[in-house]
């Protein structure tokens, strides 16, 4: 079979097909591939979006004490782990530097909070002060409290940050600890059916330990208008003269995109905090761009006042200037802006799904690709074949003018409102519609399979606003996940969300076709077909691969039915349902296509034929022993050399992109 889109394809950890099972166990070492080797923009001119990996907590501190502010951050997740100073060489000439690239200083860690005054930044953890940090890093941690002993009462605790502040103007330093509790909230499933959520809210409590003779004594949560204060998770508390009246204000996160001001109505010496409000200026309430937002307060302009330097989930760092005027009794921020720095790999969001296309039609392959937050970005090829020269990643927009974002809103994600601000857009590049243009076909975090027509011309693609793909589903019975609480329509295609909706003419009839997960997990061909009334639609999914020895795996990933049966690449459930990335190849060059899919790096299956119309597929394993997921990966195949022999490329979770050679012929 000739695939004829061959080039023009593409917080649960998964252990993906890494089972214990000898036979589904990962490729034998003389038939591996070196290992993957993260893309550079190879563009030395150009300025990027400052970025770690997957979650950034910053440290903003003049680390090199050159007199101007650097930046330090750190990154927990996987493969991006670390903690990465981003060098200022602007001597303080300017409030946003172009920052140099990163270089790793120390491990990825979080909960991480600074306090910073005058003369110095420290650097603390949960219970615990990272001595000497310029020096030690995280070598010389002290411990300042039992953490467990604050944390015991709270169930599901994602965050725990520890920080200075002198409470009550006596001289010595207390301790201000931002706690959250998810047991209110649980995790997934708990949509009623008007999709409203059934379970709670997160809770983001402030606690302060008092320095009593140099000993920590808990003194309970600090209170708003007579009440605990209660954001809505990740409460990062910053507490600081933010307004310039001589006492100390209290500044919060949340694990949204908020930022909360309490105003100290009482004194310096015995605070007292208004109920809290959101920040805001003229354009309204203050907002980051995602959320798992990690707000540090410090004078980055010295120009005398608290400003908020703050971490985004997609490892983007701003700067939030507090502009020093006070209006209806709350300091006036700007709005964020996001650091720059020098160009080094080529990375789009956190989670990206790359899609390898020639999307400007100049005879090179360019990349769209998702992301978490729910954007499409074009990255366009500027030459250079086996190594490429990379632009900066452009947020596509629609004929409205509009950047085409997929966002879960409060009722989108079957792990609640709490994801509203993600969209986990994954995606395909193809003609879909048969008019000679490219268009791009979407799965995001909704599971609503869409595509956006193009309407341009070849070299200047236009692309409508978002439409559904149709089914003759040829039933009233038209099937969903069993735990979606809305339905859809009679045409709509409503499957598994985080899966790559991938198009090919998989029958070579000259119409596009579509191959993904189906509402079960099952691995289905849903084939197009003309119809007189409607036009293009696609049949029901026929669930035509075959699993060979081990067909069936739990989200996990461990095999649960060891015989031979339909391929079913995600038995969970809930919000361990659907993410899985695919891509169909003729890796092995033996004629047929193979299927590579999202594993620690990437999994092949090798295609062994087609009987009795079963397309049969055998577990290889793993491509490489290199770990490049923490949640998932996503395949695309590219071929920048253009010796006719396919490559790998891989979005890993902390939105960078990772190449590798085929060398099994």
């Amino acid at each position: 079979m000739k695939n004829l889109n061959i080039y023009s394809t593409y917080f649960i950890v998964f252990a993906l097909f890494s089972c214990s099972n000898s036979k589904t166990s990962t490729l034998k070492k003389d038939a591996k591939s070196k290992d993957f080797e993260m893309v550079a923009y190879n563009n030395p001119e150009l300025s990027t979006d400052l970025g770690v990996g997957l979650w950034a907590w910053p440290l903003p501190m003049d680390y090199d004490n050159d007199g101007d502010m650097d930046l330090i951050v750190s990154c927990p997740d996987t493969p991006f782990n670390g903690t990465y100073f981003f060098e200022n060489t602007s001597n303080g000439t300017t409030k946003m530097p172009i920052f140099e690239a990163p270089k790793k200083i120390g491990q990825g860690m979080k909960n991480l909070q600074v306090f910073s005054t005058a003369k110095n930044t420290r650097v603390l953890g949960r219970g615990i002060e990272y001595l000497n940090f310029k020096d030690s890093i995280f070598s010389n941690p002290k411990k300042l409290f039992p953490n467990d002993q604050l944390e015991k009462g709270h169930q599901k605790l994602r965050f725990s940050q520890w920080t200075y502040v002198d409470y009550e103007n006596d001289g010595d330093l207390d301790l201000l600890v931002g706690i959250d509790d998810w047991s209110d909230y649980g995790w997934d499933n708990a949509f009623d059916s008007n999709g409203k959520w059934t379970n709670g809210p997160l809770h983001g409590h402030v606690y302060l330990l008092e320095n009593i003779n140099g000993k920590y004594v808990e003194k309970g949560k600090i209170e708003a208008d007579g009440k605990p204060i209660d954001v809505y998770g990740a409460p990062s508390p910053n507490m600081y003269d933010f307004d310039g009246d001589a006492d100390l204000d209290l500044i919060c996160g949340e694990f949204l995109d908020r930022l909360t001001w309490f105003e100290n109505t009482g004194t310096r010496e015995k605070p007292f905090f208004a109920k809290g409000r959101f920040l805001t200026n003229q354009e309204g309430i203050i907002k980051m761009d995602l959320e798992m937002i990690i707000p540090s307060a410090v004078d980055w302009d010295k120009d005398g006042d608290m400003d908020l330097i703050v971490g985004d989930e997609d490892g983007r760092v701003a700067f939030i200037e507090n502009t020093g005027v006070e209006q209806n009794n709350m300091p006036v921020f700007k709005s964020p802006k996001y650091f720059q720095q020098k160009s080094q790999h080529v990375k789009f969001g956190a989670l990206a799904t790359p899609n390898s296309v020639d999307w400007d039609d100049d005879g090179d392959e360019d990349l769209i690709v998702g992301n978490s937050a729910g954007y499409i970005g074009f990255i366009e090829n500027l030459g250079g074949l086996s190594n490429p020269q990379w632009a900066n990643p452009m947020r596509l927009r629609n004929t409205l003018g509009n950047e085409i974002r997929y966002l879960a809103g409060d009722s989108g994600s079957i792990q609640g409102p709490a994801e509203k601000k993600w969209g986990y857009t994954t995606l395909s590049v193809s003609d879909w519609d048969g008019d000679g243009l490219k268009d791009i076909i979407v799965n995001s975090i909704w599971g609503k399979i869409e595509w956006h027509k193009n309407i341009g011309k070849k070299g200047n693609p236009e692309l409508l606003p978002a439409q559904p793909v149709a089914v003759d589903w040829q039933s009233s019975d038209i099937p969903k996940p069993e735990w979606n609480w809305w339905s859809p329509s009679k045409t709509e295609l409503a499957t598994q969300w985080r899966t790559t909706p991938y198009t090919i003419d998989w029958n070579q009839d000259g119409l596009m076709d579509l191959v993904m997960l189906d509402h079960e997990g099952f691995l289905a061909l849903y084939e197009r077909y003309r119809t007189r009334e409607n036009g293009l639609m696609l049949k029901p999914g026929q669930r035509i691969f075959w699993g060979l020895d081990v067909s069936e795996y739990d989200n996990k990933n461990n095999p649960l039915n060891t015989a031979s049966g339909p391929l079913r690449l995600n038995s969970g459930k809930y919000g361990k349902s659907g993410r899985r990335k695919l891509t169909f190849v003729d890796w092995d060059q033996d004629g047929d296509l193979d299927l590579i899919v999202n594993s620690k790096n990437a999994a092949w299956f090798e295609n062994l034929g087609t009987e009795k119309g079963k397309v049969l597929m055998k577990f290889k394993g793993d491509l490489s022993e290199q770990k490049l997921a923490g949640h998932t990966t996503s395949p695309t195949i590219v071929d920048w050399d253009k010796n006719g022999v396919p490559d790998l490329l891989l979005g890993a979770e902390d939105g960078f992109l990772y190449h590798l050679k085929n060398t099994l012929k």
